[in-house]
């Protein structure tokens, strides 16, 4: 479960374009995924094997293997899995201590958005809904894990 991201011209009509083009990397900015827990002040995940099995491994430390401190309580409404199924509604941003996160996979360079930025061009998620730069940039805020091996590929 991952929202997708795109540039608003990927929009023809209003809608997004099929799926055989949306993914395109010319129109796809990335997609973000719930990613598990994370401790924010030591920067690191709880997932065993690190972030390269974030989303393969299902193992993770009861505590930060850096620091020992504990998961904090999340529900549906705070968690990042609840942000990707619609019921964490709260403003994105960083967190503290440890809690849940979500990773983002870039299909484009990181460095669009400053040339977004400049154009005043608007990004579109999966479901419409339009999204400024500078929210996306919040979004990107919950996304401690990024990853950039898949710049330039097809994927959804």
């Amino acid at each position: 479960m991952g929202t997708n991201f795109y540039l608003k011209e990927a929009i023809i009509c209003g809608e997004l374009t099929p799926w055989d083009k949306s993914d395109d990397p010319e129109f796809h900015l990335g997609k973000r995924s719930a990613a598990g827990l994370y401790c924010w002040d030591c920067k690191t995940t709880l997932c065993i094997g690190g972030i390269e099995k974030v989303h393969t491994g299902h193992e993770f430390y009861e505590e930060c293997p850096v620091c020992g401190k504990k998961p904090i309580d999340e529900n549906w409404e705070t968690s990042s899995s609840g942000r990707e199924l619609g019921f964490n509604k709260s403003v994105p941003g960083k967190k503290s201590g440890v809690r849940s996160c979500a990773s983002f996979t870039w299909a484009l360079p990181p460095e669009i958005l400053d040339n977004l930025s400049r154009k005043g061009k608007p990004i579109i998620d999966e479901y419409g809904n339009k999204i400024s730069v500078k929210e996306f940039r919040k979004i990107l805020e919950e996304c401690p894990i990024q990853y950039k091996t898949s710049i330039g590929t097809w994927f959804c």
